[in-house]
């Protein structure tokens, strides 16, 4: 039985953390034994199967600060994530064949402290010195040493992947000093047991009272509340559409913003009340609800009943949000850039759009007034799911790499 061992600085909700969720679940889906070591995780704030005491997940070092008076986040994430690899190492006493980490690479170097030598998978999401900016002097002085052991340690792992073909583009063009190390594509998996669900029980549970009665048609914006995923498009794309509708189907119209949110976390604080004042200064407080952290149920049951998902991200280095929007039989209107290149079919699951209110409008409004194709739409989307990312591929691919590391 091959022991793999999973690395993550934080579990909550994400489509990052969704990933090693479905990757451990996966691999002991195929015999191996897993467990998931993290800096974090808070079971009112996570994925259910993480839940599960089978998965095994183990949670050290939270005492560690995640920033130093709301500055330095990036150096504390590298600190927690030594320090739950130097403890894995030296004090947890656990024997595992492969250590399957991704985000943050700095533990790398440590895990190679180990006495029999482990190999090291290690998943790019994206280079993590391109999701952060660089306003000042002082911030580029401080990233500068950071990206540079990004680089050096991300090199160090035995195995790169990297969740879609943008992104293996990105890491050339970003780890110059790598472009020998071998990147394979392997794109994110869904799921499917939540969405199984008879939709009527799903729409039962997850919607009562969500949405005002009398909504004849909803849009839905499905992210974390975070600025770089532009969720300001989605309200901007509703009040340019608005103008272009008749008083009365106006009044049938309704978006809801949902999305991962934690009160721990300032720019989430923030940005959600950033959108709600924007939402006011749009005349659109009736047209607009916001959710913070939907159940499982709520999202699935909004996405199979939403005319379609409106995703704003730019350079979006994968998403896995038009994936289950499309399993659900959902439309995606999207940003013609980075993942969704590769997952949405342009004028066959959905629209890819410039990142402008009037683009996505035109857009909302050929599904708002085509009820046939929304559903030949969403059709589509179902089948290209089931065609190229179903679990079962995820899983034979993950499990082959893992016992090519093994072999």
């Amino acid at each position: 039985m091959v022991r793999v061992v999973f690395l993550h600085p934080d579990l909550g909700i994400g489509g990052a953390e969704r990933l090693v969720v479905d990757a451990a679940v996966a691999l002991r889906s195929r015999g191996c034994s897993v467990q998931i070591w993290t800096a974090h995780h808070d079971p009112t704030h996570c994925f259910s199967e993480t839940l599960d005491p089978d998965l095994n997940v183990v949670c050290v070092g939270d005492w560690l600060p995640t920033s130093v008076f709301g500055y330095l986040h990036a150096l504390c994430a590298y600190l927690r994530m030594i320090y739950v690899a130097l403890y894995l190492v030296f004090l947890s006493g656990v024997e595992y064949d492969v250590v399957f980490c991704d985000q943050v690479s700095v533990c790398i170097p440590v895990l190679r402290l180990s006495r029999q030598r482990k190999k090291v998978l290690f998943y790019c999401h994206f280079p993590d010195q391109l999701l952060t900016q660089r306003g000042s002097a002082l911030k580029k002085l401080y990233r500068a040493p950071i990206d540079r052991l990004e680089e050096l340690t991300t090199g160090m792992a035995d195995m790169v992947l990297v969740n879609s073909c943008f992104t293996a583009v990105v890491f050339r063009e970003t780890f110059r000093s790598l472009d020998g190390v071998q990147t394979d594509v392997l794109y994110p998996s869904l799921n499917t047991h939540s969405f199984d669900r008879p939709p009527e029980e799903q729409l039962e549970q997850g919607l009562g009272g969500l949405i005002p009665e009398g909504v004849s048609c909803l849009f839905l914006s499905l992210n974390r509340y975070e600025r770089k995923k532009s969720l300001g498009l989605a309200l901007e794309g509703l009040s340019s559409l608005k103008t272009h509708l008749a008083t009365g189907d106006q009044a049938g119209i309704h978006l809801v913003v949902a999305g991962g949110y934690d009160g721990r976390v300032a720019e989430n604080v923030q940005h959600y009340a950033e959108l709600k004042e924007l939402a006011a200064r749009l005349g659109l407080e009736d047209s607009v609800t916001f959710l913070r952290s939907p159940s499982d149920s709520q999202k699935v049951a909004l996405l199979r009943g939403s005319a379609c998902v409106l995703y704003t991200p730019s350079r979006e280095h994968f998403g896995i949000v038009p994936v289950e929007a499309m399993y659900c039989c959902c439309p995606v209107i999207a940003v013609r850039s980075g993942g969704p290149l590769e997952s949405v079919g342009d004028g066959e699951t959905g629209f890819l759009c410039e990142p402008t209110a009037e683009a996505f409008s035109l857009a909302m409004e050929k599904l708002f007034r085509d009820p046939q194709l929304r559903k030949e739409m969403g059709q589509a989307g179902r089948r290209r799911v089931q065609e190229k990312f179903s679990l079962e591929a995820f899983s034979d691919q993950l499990h082959g790499y893992i016992l090519r590391l093994t072999q």
